[in-house]
């Protein structure tokens, strides 16, 4: 197995945004933040989940493909060069438990050692053919194909651009009233350009939503992911099978209160098999 992916400017840029270079400390990656996901005030969350992803998947002793990854975002991604230690912790005979960190150098005026930025837990598995059942079926919209791309939705959010976005309910509220209403979200999408599924662009679509509190209240107040964790349901044959096709993804708030409000999340291919949930919890200000 690799251990490195050097950037290089024919890759996607996804590829290029989740590039790393092993290190010589054990278990150690080098990665560059990329401009082409950057948010307000650093990365978009989802690609230092799919970073943190790609790090496992790249790693010597990584058994099996993701189960499941929280991911703790502790401060704010600053632009440049970051660290990623990614430590198989613990390796049972067909799953393996994950510590993992990112670390980045201080911004200007601190004491120039590295902080630690993120922090995850993760587990990998080895996967059984077993009895599958599901009791949240796709629900049912319209085609991908019959369902208007939407424009720019946010001008200077860099990481919007590199996602094909067709609403289905639940875009931004056309009004910043204050008037109440449902937080839910459904909408197809994909890597802009189309790019094959893996696990870590699949981490990467699971936190494509708005926050749900700007549904809920018509109110653009600030907010951020505090924690996600992504299930991943999917093997890789079924990732194949997705291939480059938009999928399905919903997402809806359950509780807002005293700051903080969750968010869980499904996404199903074309034919309809979901292929992850998330959870995460989001902080807001009045």
């Amino acid at each position: 197995m690799s251990t490195s992916t050097p950037p290089s400017h024919s890759l996607h840029p996804f590829d290029q945004a989740v590039a790393l270079v092993a290190m010589g400390a054990p278990h150690t990656f080098q990665g560059q933040v990329s401009q082409d996901y950057w948010n307000m005030v650093g990365p978009y969350g989802g690609i230092t989940a799919a970073t943190l992803v790609q790090a496992m998947a790249l790693h010597p002793q990584c058994l099996g493909d993701p189960v499941s990854i929280t991911v703790n975002y502790a401060a704010a991604v600053g632009a440049g060069r970051f660290e990623i230690e990614a430590n198989p912790v613990r390796t049972n005979r067909s799953t393996q438990h994950w510590l993992l960190t990112i670390r980045q150098v201080g911004q200007a005026g601190e004491d120039g050692t590295s902080q630690v930025v993120t922090t995850a837990t993760a587990v990998t598995a080895v996967r059984r053919q077993t009895w599958s059942g599901t009791d949240m079926a796709m629900p049912r919209v319209v085609p991908a194909v019959e369902a208007p791309r939407a424009p720019p939705i946010m001008g200077g959010v860099q990481w919007l651009e590199r996602y094909e976005m067709r609403f289905v309910d639940g875009t931004l509220p056309p009004r910043w009233d204050g008037a109440e209403a449902e937080s839910l979200t459904r909408l197809w999408v994909r890597d802009n350009p189309p790019r094959s599924l893996d696990f870590a662009s699949l981490a990467a679509l699971s936190d494509v939503f708005f926050p749900r509190v700007w549904l809920r209240r018509a109110h653009r107040t600030p907010a951020g992911t505090v924690s996600i964790t992504v299930y991943f349901h999917a093997s890789r044959e079924d990732l194949a099978a997705a291939g480059t096709a938009p999928l399905l993804a919903q997402a809806r708030g359950q509780e807002f209160r005293n700051g903080f409000g969750d968010q869980t999340a499904q996404l199903w291919s074309e034919s309809g098999q979901m292929l992850a949930s998330s959870h995460q919890i989001v902080y807001f200000k009045e």
